[in-house]
């Protein structure tokens, strides 16, 4: 019986890097439909956000009928209960990638992103691609410093979102309204995408060490140095 219940355990786990996976080629390739103006890529993103829901769903099931059974403590409370919300990240995420290629699913024929703002969206998408196989790393390593190190890495997305704006507000915009509403758009998802993977590294630091991850920083920075260290 024990054996069975940890069994099912690390089943939970594997579903939340299959998601994580699943999520993280969703944004890869919506980003391409964006770019191209592909619209069989972008139907096919948007139809495969159900295969992300289908195992958020079926996760979570099995969770609740792991708390209900097993009535874990401890640990293996923090496994069950951890597991549901980041669940709920990689669903919202899926969600984010579904959003830009239903983005190039509207403006197609045309490019939903001008020539000269190309090159920024590429790499917001490749990071936030980056972002989440980091992510899933997390998640099966269950490594606390790979998975503080997100938070720094989610700066250069930030940085990324900054110039967008630049752009934006710059006088010499040339692309209209309606294109500046579907940036401004782009911008959003691909930083709350990044938001949401490490909010998945950070539960993963809580599920590890019994601490949320941004005090376990506090911690870390307010150690006294030692002379000659």
């Amino acid at each position: 019986m024990r054996d069975a219940y940890h069994e099912e355990l690390d089943s939970i786990g594997d579903g939340l890097v299959e998601m994580a996976r699943l999520v993280g080629s969703a944004i890869g390739r919506a980003t391409t439909a964006i770019l191209d103006a592909d619209l069989k890529l972008a139907e096919s993103v948007i139809e495969a956000d159900q295969k992300v829901d289908e195992l958020q769903h079926d996760l979570e099931a099995r969770a609740i009928a792991l708390l209900a059974r097993q009535q874990p403590v401890a640990t293996d409370l923090r496994i069950v209960v951890t597991s549901l919300r980041m669940s709920a990240d990689l669903e919202r995420s899926g969600d984010l990638a579904q959003h830009v290629a239903k983005l190039a699913r509207l403006r197609f024929p045309e490019r939903g992103v001008p020539q000269d703002l190309h090159a920024t969206i590429l790499e917001m998408g490749q990071l936030a691609q980056r972002l989440m196989a980091k992510a899933a790393e997390v998640i099966v390593t269950k490594d606390v410093d790979l998975a503080l190190q997100l938070e720094q890495d989610d700066d250069e997305m930030d940085l990324l979102h900054r110039t967008l704006f630049q752009h934006l507000i710059d006088d010499r915009w040339k692309h209209g309204i309606e294109t500046a509403v579907d940036v401004t758009l782009l911008g959003r998802y691909y930083e709350r995408y990044a938001d949401h993977a490490v909010a998945v590294a950070k539960r993963v630091v809580y599920l590890v060490t019994g601490e949320h991850a941004d005090e376990l920083q506090q911690d870390v920075t307010s150690v006294p140095k030692v002379d000659g260290a």
